[in-house]
């Protein structure tokens, strides 16, 4: 399959086993408990894959390193690239990993800067097989512990989603890009359980499912929910031909900021965003400005 047909299946149903679809499908059916509990368990799963071509540049000239984030035990892999005072943090998507942004991370290498990004919990060479948003967050207020503060801020899909949640509880940049960035949990939840083939219902167990585990409304941690609490430059990027994140959720964060930019691409689709020219253009002289 070429990588234009790529770019319009959602990541859910490239990745996910036919198997576990019909699974799915088949617990629908008979029990839309036990169907919501084996999508939530799916739901925290991310999928590992091989280090494309394009990423191995950044890994092998990257110092990486090991580190727990104190409040909850789990490990990262953190890779620091290039040598400048100039720091930008990168943060990966679901099923990404450090060396994701990888083209964007040389290109602001070139430019003077150096990145620090991590593997999240359960995602590149970091250990463990199930992971969530929290996590995210706490790797993004650790990084900025250890490395910060930043000059800007740049995160992928559910990395911008953290970072903007970040920015709410108090991380310090002074700039922040988000690419492809969902706006709520509730509509990732529900497209989540659409791509598997399993019914709204699903969709809505699984979420109070999380709500109670977590003590917490997700929805709470929606895109534009944070953004509203977020005051500094916000470059929003989303591709209009993105069939993992709707182009609404753009246009809903992109409202809520105060102090916001909007760029819209067309067929780059949810992953190729991140290695065009163009784009990253884009984002390398909204940071330096």
């Amino acid at each position: 399959m070429d990588q234009q047909k790529k770019d319009k299946i959602p990541v859910q149903q490239l990745l996910v086993p036919n198997y576990i679809r019909y699974t799915g499908r088949v617990l629908s059916r008979i029990s839309p408990f036990v169907a919501s509990r084996f999508a939530a368990q799916l739901f925290l799963t991310p999928f590992k894959y091989k280090l494309p071509d394009r990423e191995k540049h950044m890994d092998e000239n990257s110092n990486q390193l090991k580190v727990d984030i104190p409040r909850t035990n789990r490990e990262i892999m953190i890779y620091e690239f290039g040598n400048s005072n100039k720091k930008v943090l990168l943060v990966h998507g679901w099923s990404g990993r450090g060396t994701q942004l990888a083209k964007v991370a040389e290109t602001l290498k070139a430019k003077g800067y150096s990145t620090i990004s991590f593997d999240a919990p359960a995602h590149g060479k970091a250990p463990g097989k199930k992971t969530i948003m929290l996590d995210f967050i706490d790797a993004i207020h650790l990084l900025d512990e250890k490395y910060g503060p930043f000059s800007a801020v740049v995160g992928h899909s559910l990395g911008g989603m953290a970072t903007l949640r970040a920015v709410k509880e108090g991380l310090q940049t002074k700039k922040l890009i988000v690419i492809g960035t969902a706006n709520s949990i509730t509509h990732i939840t529900q497209e989540f359980v659409r791509n598997l083939k399993m019914n709204r219902k699903i969709a809505e167990r699984m979420k109070a499912h999380f709500d109670k585990k977590f003590d917490i409304d997700m929805d709470s941690y929606s895109g534009a929910v944070s953004a509203r609490a977020v005051k500094i430059p916000t470059l929003v990027i989303h591709d209009e031909n993105d069939v993992d994140v709707e182009i609404s959720s753009a246009y809903e964060i992109h409202k809520a900021l105060e102090n916001s930019e909007l760029h819209i691409t067309k067929g780059l689709g949810h992953r190729r965003i991140l290695g065009d020219s163009a784009v990253i253009n884009k984002i390398t002289t909204f940071i330096a400005v």
